[in-house]
């Protein structure tokens, strides 16, 4: 199976091929955003993680403490089931969720979107890590990460891509979360990150389980 980041640079050659204006546009953007190190104030290594509690896609309340009590967490926020980069990481981790599970680790989904009620029982029986919503973006604040979106951003998903952000995280159309991964030691402490304001880049599976292996 190629690496995460072999399909993410695949999907960016996509896109430059099929809309090079665009994708141009999105590289002057996320380097004004690393210029003003947008993502700087991300939670640290050696810093315990805030807490929260979130609705599941059925509206359950689920807290990181409930979590944490049964081991590390991966905690990983993403931008919305729309975002293809994000689903190409999703997939990713879900291949290699045995391996975090047997190390004793549980896999936490975190994104603005409203739980919907579009997933049947059955579908969300199927899921393997926990998906949570934040819809307003405080718990993505709380962590560092919450990224006003610009407008040139904003107006592609409207226009281009049909996307109503105001919809689709409930009044929420402009603030989602910077790409992020924690790994959380059982004490809620985080023991390593990937915190990277290009959305076109995610932090590699095989990463995350170095470094669960270093807690075991």
């Amino acid at each position: 199976m190629k690496s995460l980041r072999k399909q993410t640079d695949a999907k960016i050659a996509a896109g430059r091929q099929a809309n090079p204006d665009f994708m141009r546009g999105v590289d002057d953007i996320i380097n004004q955003a690393k210029a003003f190190q947008q993502g700087s104030d991300a939670i640290k290594i050696g810093h315990k993680a805030p807490g929260f509690e979130l609705p599941d896609p059925e509206g359950k309340s689920i807290s990181l403490a409930a979590v944490l009590a049964k081991g590390p967490v991966v905690l990983t926020f993403y931008r919305g089931s729309w975002c293809p980069y994000c689903n190409l990481q999703l997939r990713a981790l879900q291949a290699r969720l045995e391996d975090i599970h047997a190390l004793g680790a549980t896999l936490v989904a975190i994104s603005p979107q409203v739980p919907d009620g579009s997933m049947t029982r059955d579908e969300m029986s199927e899921m393997d890590f926990v998906v949570l919503s934040d819809q307003d973006a405080k718990i993505a604040s709380q962590y560092g990460i919450a990224w006003k979106v610009p407008e040139f951003l904003v107006e592609h998903m409207r226009v281009d891509r049909n996307l109503d952000l105001e919809t689709i995280n409930n009044g929420n159309g402009s603030v989602l979360p910077i790409p992020a991964t924690f790994v959380l030691n059982r004490d809620g402490v985080v023991i390593w990150r990937y915190v990277d304001v290009d959305y076109r880049t995610r932090s590699e599976p095989d990463d995350i389980i170095e470094a669960l292996q270093k807690l075991s």
